[in-house]
C-alpha cells in the first residue's frame, strides 16, 4: 500500500468502514510500548555504561550503545507493514567476511547505522508520548462517552463521565454516547494523519539511501554478471566437449583406419600420417582449451580433485592437500580452481621451482588456499597483469589475493573467499 496508499485509504469514501483507523491506532499503541521500553532500556545503559567507564569497563558498552539503532530501526521497518502493509528494504550491506569483527567495522562506517541511532534516540525521547497521547484521545474520551448510558444504567443513580461531570439521566447519558460515536468517527482522521506522518519519517530515515541503493544495485548486478559468466562459460565447455571434441576423435580414428588402407611407405601414407597427427594435436589442444575454460572435474567432483586434476599436469610434482567440509558454491569452486591453475602455469614458465605444495582448507567462513613453491621467488603483481587479473577474479566472488614472493623464495600464493558450503560431508 505505502505511504500514499494511507492518504488515499483516508480520502475514501468508505475509510470510515475500513480498517486502516484501528490499524493506525493498532501502530501507534505498539510504536509507543515499544517506545516506552526503548526509552527505560536507553536511559539504564547510559547510566550503567557511564558509571562503569570510570573504570574502563563501560568503554565497550558506550562504543555498543551506538549500534542499538540497527535492531531497533529492523524492528521498525517490520512495524510498518502493520499500518500499510509496506517493505522497507534494508538499507545495510553484508560483510564481505564472515565474523563479528567484520560486521563490527562494516556497521561503523554506514551512514544508515548513524541515522538509525539518530530515529532511535528520537523514539525513544520523543516520539512515543506523542504516539500514545493521539492513540489514547482517540479511543479513550470516545470510549468514556460510549460507554456513559451502561454505566448509568449499571449504577442506577449517576456516573463520572471522564472524570469531569456528572451524569444522572439516562437521556443525557444516551446523547453522550451519540456523541462518542462521533467523537469515535472524527477522530480517526487525525489519529490515522499521524500515523501516516510517522511512517513517512520512518521511510525517510530508516529506508536506503541514494547511494546505498546504487552500491545494493551494484551487488545485486555483480552477482548477476558471475553467474551469467559461469553459465556460458559452462555452456561453451559443453558444446566443445560434445561437438568439436568429438568430431576430432572421429576424425582421428577414421584417419587412423585409412593409414591401415594405405600402401606402405607410398605418399598416400606419408600424408594420412601426416593429417592424423594434426589431427591428434588439435585434439590435445582442444581438450587444453576445455579444460582452461571448465574441467568437467571440477563441476562433478569439485575443487580438491579438480586441483589434483591441474598438479597431474603440471611439469613440476606438486603435492595437494584439501581438508573441506564439503563442496563450496560454484563460483567460488571456479574463482579457486583458476586461482590454483594460473599460480601453476606461473610457477612451470617462471619460478624454477623443483617442487610445490597446494594446501586448502575451511574455517570460520572462509575458504583458504594456499600454493607454495620452493623456486627463486620475486613475483610482483605490479610487473605484470597475470596476478593482478588473478586478484580481479578472485574479488568478484568477494575474495583476496595475497603474495608473499622475496628474492630467493619460496613463493606463497594465498586466496581467501568467504562462503559457506553447499553440501556438508561431515561434522567438523
Amino acid at each position: 500500500m505505502g505511504g500514499n496508499g494511507v492518504w488515499r485509504e483516508v480520502k475514501r469514501p468508505g475509510f470510515l468502514r475500513s480498517a486502516m483507523p484501528w490499524r493506525a491506532a493498532g501502530y501507534l499503541l505498539v510504536s509507543g510500548a515499544a517506545g516506552v521500553l526503548l526509552c527505560a532500556g536507553l536511559l539504564v545503559a547510559t547510566v550503567a555504561a557511564g558509571v562503569l567507564a570510570v573504570v574502563l569497563v563501560g568503554l565497550p558498552l558506550l562504543a555498543g550503545l551506538a549500534l542499538v539503532g540497527v535492531p531497533f530501526a529492523a524492528w521498525e521497518r517490520w512495524l510498518l507493514r502493520l499500518l500499510d502493509g509496506t517493505r522497507l528494504a534494508d538499507p545495510h550491506q553484508l560483510p564481505t567476511r564472515p565474523g563479528l569483527p567484520a560486521w563490527l567495522r562494516l556497521r561503523y562506517r554506514e551512514q544508515a547505522t548513524w541515522r538509525e541511532l539518530g530515529f532511535t534516540v528520537l523514539a525513544a525521547f520523543v516520539l512515543w508520548p506523542i504516539d500514545l497521547v493521539v492513540a489514547g484521545c482517540a479511543l479513550v474520551v470516545p470510549a468514556y462517552l460510549l460507554a456513559a448510558l451502561p454505566l448509568l444504567l449499571a449504577d442506577g443513580e449517576q456516573v463520572n463521565v471522564l472524570k469531569l461531570w456528572e451524569v444522572h439521566s439516562p437521556v443525557v447519558a444516551g446523547g453522550l454516547g451519540i456523541v462518542g460515536l462521533a467523537a469515535l468517527a472524527l477522530f480517526a482522521y487525525p489519529l490515522t494523519a499521524v500515523a501516516a506522518g510517522r511512517a513517512a519519517l520512518v521511510r525517510l530515515l530508516l529506508s536506503p539511501g541514494g547511494q546505498e541503493l546504487r552500491i545494493g544495485e551494484l551487488v545485486s548486478s555483480r552477482a548477476r554478471l558471475v553467474d551469467a559468466f559461469e553459465a556460458e562459460r559452462r555452456r561453451i565447455e559443453r558444446d566443445l566437449h560434445d561437438g568439436a571434441q568429438q568430431r576430432l576423435v572421429a576424425l582421428s580414428m577414421t584417419l587412423g583406419l585409412a593409414r591401415l588402407d594405405a600402401p606402405p611407405g607410398s605418399a598416400l601414407a606419408a600424408q594420412l600420417a601426416a593429417a592424423h597427427r594434426e589431427a591428434d594435436e588439435a585434439l590435445s589442444g582442444l581438450r587444453e582449451l576445455i579444460n582452461g575454460i571448465h574441467p568437467q572435474v571440477l563441476t562433478d567432483r569439485g575443487l580438491p580433485d579438480a586441483c589434483a586434476d591441474a598438479a597431474d599436469r603440471s611439469p613440476v610434482p606438486v603435492e595437494v592437500r584439501f581438508d573441506l567440509p564439503g563442496r563450496m558454491p560454484p563460483a567460488v569452486e571456479s574463482a579457486g580452481y583458476f586461482a590454483v591453475s594460473e599460480a601453476l602455469a606461473n610457477i612451470a614458465k617462471h619460478s624454477g621451482a623443483g617442487a610445490a605444495r597446494i594446501e586448502g582448507h575451511y574455517a570460520d567462513g572462509l575458504l583458504t588456499i594456499d600454493v607454495s613453491d620452493d623456486g627463486g621467488g620475486g613475483a610482483d603483481p605490479a610487473d605484470g597483469t597475470g596476478l593482478t587479473g588473478l586478484a580481479d577474479r578472485v574479488s568478484v566472488v568477494d575474495g583476496t589475493l595475497t603474495v608473499s614472493s622475496p628474492p630467493g623464495g619460496p613463493t606463497l600464493l594465498r586466496v581467501e573467499i568467504p562462503c559457506t558450503p553447499l553440501i556438508p560431508t561431515r561434522s567438523g
